[in-house]
């Protein structure tokens, strides 16, 4: 395809009504259920990625914004307002709130592919039915918490009665990534709700628009006033000051590992409870006796989809020496299936990066990694376009340890592939890495299947298979992948304090 040619296919497509309606707020803040303007007229760009063009502005929240929020938090939570309520109550809000974003479904996927870049259909597939399910899920454990009788072990049957009660933490400070925003802000308020806490909700400065649109749905849902509040803002100014603040007791974050060390420094001033969803460099294996028609395209799905901007991004290919030439020509053949398009694209499977500066970081890795030795198998350049940042899909071979393509999180469609004789020298080089979150394994040898899954240290294995994620099951990571777990109920208690109670009788 020549260069004229592939324009048509980069130029963005007209927003709706309802997406012009929603761009057009004057930028505010929601704090106790209203609209609130900032202490400061200071705002941040919103650009679209599939033109590079700015569409609206956001607040960059101050530190008396921050500090207005927290205390509608700590209010909200100490008289009790929300963590008092029936269990059921809690729980008939939060389907509410998950029934209210199914009903506004195109509006939040339109507005998640203007601000992020990931198509339309794929937000509609994927994010918004996610986040839904998700909160219908999480709603489900606000009335199953609970602390157990235990009998002491040092005294006599009869003479002490205790338990142990689980109590919510309190208030939460909740900074989340700007790849899938709707579905982290969801993934990060609803346990922290179904546990009782109140919270603060920091989406990425990149991606607040569907944050935002959720706030709007708070007050409808039946939430008290601040329970529920939204800041926007520089994480080096309104999230720094919100992971520093004496009123916050917990602090979720799911980003990058440099930031999410600072924030657990930060935390630890005053000792505050800290979950963090940190970066991968996820190994996917394919052993030789798949069928190599069918791994990959799947080998290339867990690469490229969303444009490689996934934590869990199957972003390190090992393929047995046998079958590798014949998977790296099905993965590259596999790279036209998502060959960008602009988000608004009904056609489009993968869209641009998120912003100029994820553009250079890709860019630059992919010409490291060519500096370095690494040959193109196909991709390795950014597609004519009339603005946006659009990369193609890349597999990068003849790469060795060491290389930073190899070691380093690149979050974009680049993938680097290498060759392996058996299990024992796969394990060793899928677990040379400072990440653990996640990995995949192709194979049709279901005993070498759980061998691999156990030698492989990362919160999450998947089995022929990539990404699946489930609100039912833990997940988080090993390493400097993270600390702690969200989603199941391992999720729901990360909000969560013990306290035991032991009486004389």
């Amino acid at each position: 395809m020549n260069e004229m040619a592939a324009l048509p296919r980069l130029s963005q497509h007209a927003y709706s009504d309802a997406a012009k309606r929603a761009l057009s707020r004057r930028p505010a803040l929601f704090i106790n259920n209203e609209w609130v303007s900032s202490s400061h007229d200071k705002t941040v760009p919103v650009m679209d990625p599939s033109s590079g063009r700015e569409v609206t502005r956001i607040v960059d929240a101050s530190d008396a914004d921050v500090d207005r929020a927290v205390a509608a938090a700590r209010t909200a939570f100490d008289d009790g307002r929300w963590s008092n309520l029936p269990p059921l109550a809690r729980e008939g809000m939060m389907h509410r709130l998950a029934d209210l974003i199914a009903a506004h479904a195109e509006e939040f996927a339109e507005l998640e592919a203007i601000d992020n870049g990931k198509p339309k259909g794929m937000a509609a597939a994927v994010d918004v039915p996610g986040a839904v399910g998700m909160m219908h899920y999480m709603a489900g454990w606000a009335s199953k918490l609970g602390g157990e009788m235990i009998e002491p072990s040092s005294v006599p049957r009869g003479m002490f009665h205790s338990y142990v009660r689980r109590e919510p933490v309190g208030v939460a400070a909740q900074i989340v990534p700007w790849n899938f925003p709707l579905l982290m802000a969801v993934l990060k308020i609803s346990p922290a709700l179904a546990a009782g806490c109140t919270l603060v909700l920091k989406p990425a400065e990149q991606t607040s628009l569907t944050a935002l649109r959720l706030a709007d749905l708070v007050a409808e849902a039946g939430f008290p006033a601040g329970v529920i509040n939204v800041i926007t803002g520089l994480g080096e100014t309104a999230g720094d000051r919100l992971v520093k603040h004496p009123d916050v007791d917990k602090v979720a974050f799911t980003g990058s590992t440099e930031v999410g060390k600072i924030i657990n420094r930060n935390a630890t001033d005053t000792l505050k409870r800290v979950t963090l969803e940190l970066g991968g460099k996820s190994p996917v294996v394919v052993l030789p006796d798949v069928d190599v028609e069918a791994a990959a395209p799947g080998a290339a799905g867990a690469i490229f989809f969303n444009s490689g901007q996934v934590c869990i991004a199957g972003s390190r290919l090992y393929a047995h020496r046998s079958i590798f030439d014949k998977l790296i020509e099905g993965v590259a053949g596999a790279a036209s299936f998502w060959a960008p398009r602009a988000s608004l694209d009904p056609e489009g499977h993968m869209g641009p990066l998120v912003s100029a500066e994820q553009f250079d970081r890709v860019m630059g890795y992919i010409e490291a990694g060519k500096r370095d030795g690494a040959s193109v198998a196909v991709g390795g350049d950014a597609p004519a376009s009339e603005g946006g940042y659009y990369v193609n899909p890349t597999v990068l071979v003849d790469v060795k340890p060491g290389m930073s393509v190899v070691e380093e999180e690149i979050f974009g469609p680049v993938v680097v592939a290498q060759r392996f004789d058996d299990l024992d020298e796969v394990a060793r080089e899928a677990n040379n890495s400072c990440y653990g979150l996640g990995a995949g394994i192709w194979t049709r040898d279901v005993g070498a299947m759980h061998k691999l899954a156990a030698k492989i240290k990362a919160g999450t294995v998947w089995g022929n298979c990539h990404a699946v994620i489930d609100p039912a099951l833990p997940f988080g990571g090993f390493k400097q992948s993270g600390l702690g777990r969200e989603q199941a109920r391992q999720g729901v208690e990360m909000y969560t304090e013990l306290k035991s109670v032991i009486i004389q009788l």
